[in-house]
């Protein structure tokens, strides 16, 4: 119970630094919808053209339901990494201040300071992108509402999983950064280029093949797959409905990654689940590693 007692307040402490640092907080939380206004502005025509040569002639109410689903869900896959790295600030600042050492030197067990690091990471990450989402079901609901109850639960797992995945990652690469500089660098670099490595930019079906197969080797393709599937897929199918065949629905599924592939073979919806969660599993425990072999050192 009273380890139970000092990790909650481990926890809350570093959520409420995070909040509380004003500088790092409200990039955090303008990104996504300064992102998503990005997409909207310059990227929404090339989607809804996209839209149209793949499938033909649709209504615009249609064309714009499906564009809004491809952009939120590739602002949600973005931001469910970028935001766990910015999170992961309040680690990297207590290093370079001396926090961990007063930490360390106090009777808390150094594995609950570390998990208590994990968990606010994650609280943080994942209340920024439920912001963002709302946002997004806002824009969607503008454009077109075709989501089901079903597609919004699973979205919401979708982004919880992704965070997670991103929480975890952000972790292990955070535990050898030790200076302000260089989680800066890291920031940036991952939020330059993780939207191209997991096909949020650019459908990875239009990529050169060899570079298609490259990219559905990483775990963060297989979680923006899900989310697209999730707030598109429903839009989609009521291509159906304005007297389109269903190859018309199959095509724009495989044009913008609503169905994943691997190596050309189409990836199943739970197999995407295991790849995502068994990712996240497997860089947690190596973060425990990292975090118990540091403390052996100490």
């Amino acid at each position: 119970m009273k380890n139970f007692t000092v990790f909650r307040a481990l926890v809350v402490r570093n959520v409420k630094v995070f909040f509380k640092d004003k500088g790092v907080f409200f990039p955090s939380l303008l990104a996504p919808l300064i992102l998503l206004f990005l997409f909207i502005a310059f990227l929404g025509n090339v989607y809804r053209d996209s839209i149209r040569s793949v499938a033909g002639m649709l209504s615009d109410g249609l064309v714009e339901s499906i564009a809004a689903g491809w952009l939120v869900s590739s602002l949600l896959a973005v931001c469910a990494v970028t935001i766990a790295f910015t999170a992961n600030t309040v680690m990297v600042q207590d290093r370079v201040t001396g926090v961990c050492d007063d930490f360390t030197a106090s009777p808390a067990p150094s594995y609950l300071v570390a998990l208590a690091y994990f968990v606010s990471t994650y609280l943080a990450t994942v209340l920024v992108c439920f912001v963002a989402m709302g946002a997004g079901f806002l824009y969607i609901a503008v454009a077109g509402w075709h989501l089901t109850a079903a597609d919004v639960l699973l979205s919401v797992l979708d982004t919880a999983l992704l965070v997670l995945f991103g929480t975890a990652l952000s972790s292990v690469v955070c535990h050898f950064i030790r200076s302000q500089g260089g989680v800066t660098a890291v920031q940036a670099t991952v939020s330059a280029a993780y939207g191209f490595l997991c096909g949020a930019y650019m459908p990875i079906s239009s990529l050169a093949d060899w570079l298609a197969k490259a990219l559905s080797l990483l775990p963060g393709t297989y979680g923006t797959g899900l989310l697209h599937l999730h707030l598109m897929g429903s839009a989609i199918e009521a291509v159906t409905e304005e007297g389109l065949p269903q190859a018309a629905v199959q095509g724009l599924k495989e044009g913008f990654d609503c169905t994943v592939s691997f190596f050309g073979e189409a990836v199943p919806v739970w197999t995407c689940y295991l790849v995502v969660a068994g990712a996240a599993i497997l860089l947690v425990l190596l973060y425990v590693l990292l975090c118990a072999r540091r403390r052996g050192r100490a």
